[in-house]
């Protein structure tokens, strides 16, 4: 199970590097524009609703100077705007700005752009991009994220099991160890998520997270409030009775509880139509938390040395049918939500994690519509099954036995000649029904149905495992419609922008990819230019490759290639200054990698102006 976890984790987790979800749809003054008079303030707008932070903005002047502003703020009270005031008066020159945000679904996402009051300065300094993640606090925040949904699974699932499947006293307490591990994980995962919310935010060291003034301010933040309740909702669990009746009464409200603080705080907060998300959000999650976690308990009592009535897996067989509707149901709605078009199931980072859940969720359902086979054979009348070994009779060490089945279902194996009470320990239950799951008493007449039935409870288990994983990668990926609606909604450059400024776009197609790279050159004339290159995917969205290179050449004074030594900055590729000496009609040579071996070069004439 933890290597399959590593290696998804390995497989997805660069698959996206943006990992939140509101997208900058557009800033004022607009990226790489001159206007004549200083502005009064930045404006920034976002496609959904954001958090501001001390320091959600830095501004620098021309000479690279950090320069004195206002608090950050929402522009007219619109929660989906980030503003700062600017000093009284800005010189000459270009001005680049850093700005780091935090979504509304409790992710931060961070930029950088520039422009110039009255005429781009002759050089400029290199631009302080926004506060970069440290990847410690990033991989603690993952770990704790994955641990956290573990642990509700195990938490929930075992509690809905425990008061709808009413499994017999003897099993309560084997139960409840599963239950109690799945409240440990969930409590330290949400503590750990608490104090690690302040500096996954601000882009800080681990060690940040000690800082009183950082959790202060996490708890007056919504994502903060949820982790808080959570932790409430926890201790109310460790304090429910144990009664039997009271957990049948509790266990379905407390898990709906928790399971409303993981709703509150993501994707399903953010976007259109969040009520009904917020709900679908609540019913999906508790699905496959009593499917995974159901699937657990399943396992655990399937062990060889219990028996189990036949009642209880055909009840959990009745739930597991429940929880495969509501998935199916919810996850159509969230998909269609998250995606917003057809194009974007291939197109963005997010519609290709999508493809690779539901090709784990169709893996799963197949696996369970086998374990439906065997738990038919195992449920059928004595008579409807050939035996495999004679009955009533067999042979074990030179000893006769004979099988006894109870009213309960379970079967017990008793020596001849002894006692009634002498039988010994009964033979291992298995389950009905789509395993996603259900299960029947294992009848001893039927052992290698039993242990087929076994082994595929066990891959469903590993499988719902997996199905979780990319789930949990699935809510740090920036939704396919938010991407589409930032590309869609990117302006033009205003009628203030730099004369001369170069804008082309450089179409390209190498082993079944396709794409366009947009390249701005500006001010496109002869010195120090800034260099931007943003990749679309064949719909138009965001796209992003492993590398691009872009060169110029003037092959008339057989000057070149000049490398541009573009970077990638987070969702687009940049250079600050690149040095094109003389006025003339440059060869601008651009190379899109895709893979570990396939690239393509395209070339595209550009004008630079004396």
């Amino acid at each position: 199970m933890l290597l399959g976890t590593l290696l998804v984790l390995f497989l997805l987790g660069g698959a996206a590097p943006a990992s939140a979800h509101a997208a900058l749809r557009a800033t004022d003054p607009a990226d790489g524009t001159v206007v004549k008079t200083a502005p009064r303030a930045l404006t920034l707008t976002f496609t959904e609703s954001v958090g501001l932070l001390d320091g959600s903005f830095r501004v620098y002047d021309p000479d690279g100077h950090r320069l004195r502003t206002g608090p950050p703020g929402h522009a007219d009270g619109r929660a989906d705007t980030a503003r700062v005031t600017l000093p009284g008066t800005l010189g000459r020159g270009t001005y680049t700005v850093a700005w780091r945000v935090v979504s509304a679904d409790s992710h931060p996402v961070s930029g950088a752009f520039t422009f110039s009051v009255g005429a781009p300065s002759p050089a400029v300094a290199p631009p302080a991009t926004a506060q970069a993640e440290d990847p410690a606090t990033s991989a603690l925040f993952d770990l704790a994220r994955y641990t956290a949904y573990g642990g509700a699974a195990l938490l929930m699932g075992t509690a809905v099991f425990l008061a709808v499947c009413r499994p017999p006293g003897t099993a309560e307490p084997v139960l409840r160890r599963v239950a109690r591990t799945g409240w440990w994980l969930l409590l330290a995962a949400t503590a750990a998520l608490l104090l690690l919310r302040a500096p996954y935010e601000t882009g800080e060291g681990p060690s940040a997270a000690l800082d009183p003034g950082g959790l202060a301010r996490t708890l007056t933040t919504r994502p903060g409030q949820a982790l808080a309740a959570r932790l409430v909702l926890l201790g109310a669990v460790a304090v429910l009775p144990r009664r039997q009746r009271a957990v049948r009464t509790a266990a379905p409200v407390l898990a709906v509880a928790l399971a409303l603080t993981w709703a509150s705080a993501e994707h399903a907060s953010a976007g259109p139509q969040v009520p009904v998300a917020m709900a679908s959000a609540v019913l999906h999650l508790l699905a496959m938390a009593v499917w995974l976690g159901g699937l657990v308990c399943l396992l655990t009592l399937l062990h060889p040395a219990r028996s189990l009535p036949a009642a209880v897996p055909a009840r959990f067989s009745r739930l597991a049918l429940a929880c495969v509707t509501v998935l199916a149901v919810t996850g159509v709605y969230q998909s269609w939500r998250g995606l917003g078009s057809w194009p974007a199931l291939t197109g963005t980072a997010y519609g290709r994690i999508l493809l690779a859940k539901l090709a784990a969720v169709a893996l799963l359902l197949t696996v369970a519509a086998l374990s439906r086979r065997w738990t038919a054979r195992l449920a059928a009348p004595a008579d409807a099954v050939p035996e495999e070994h004679p009955e009533p009779e067999l042979t074990t060490a030179g000893s006769r036995v004979r099988r006894e089945g109870d009213a309960s279902g379970a079967v017990r194996v008793r020596r001849e000649g002894d006692a009634p009470g002498g039988a010994l320990p009964a033979e291992p239950a298995t389950h009905r029904g789509p395993t996603s799951p259900g299960a029947a008493p294992a009848r001893g007449r039927r052992p290698a149905a039993a242990t087929a039935l076994r082994g595929s409870v066990v891959a469903e288990t590993l499988i719902g495992v997996l199905v979780l994983v990319i789930t949990t990668v699935l809510t740090t990926t920036l939704p396919g419609r938010a991407e589409a609606e930032a590309a869609a909604t990117t302006a033009p450059a205003p009628a203030g922008a730099l004369p001369g400024a170069s804008v082309t776009r450089v179409p390209f197609a190498v082993a079944g990819a396709r794409g366009t790279v947009q390249v701005t050159l500006t001010p496109g004339r002869t010195g120090d230019n800034a260099v931007e290159a943003v990749v679309y995917g064949p719909d138009g969205g965001f796209a992003t490759v492993p590398e691009l290179r872009i060169s110029f050449t003037l092959p008339d004074r057989q000057l070149g290639p000049l490398d541009a030594r573009v970077t990638d900055r987070g969702g687009y590729w940049a250079a600050d200054a690149v040095t094109l000496p003389l006025p003339g009609t440059w060869t601008m040579k651009v190379t899109v990698r895709v893979s570990e071996v396939d690239q393509v070069s395209v070339t595209r004439a550009v004008r630079v102006a004396p």
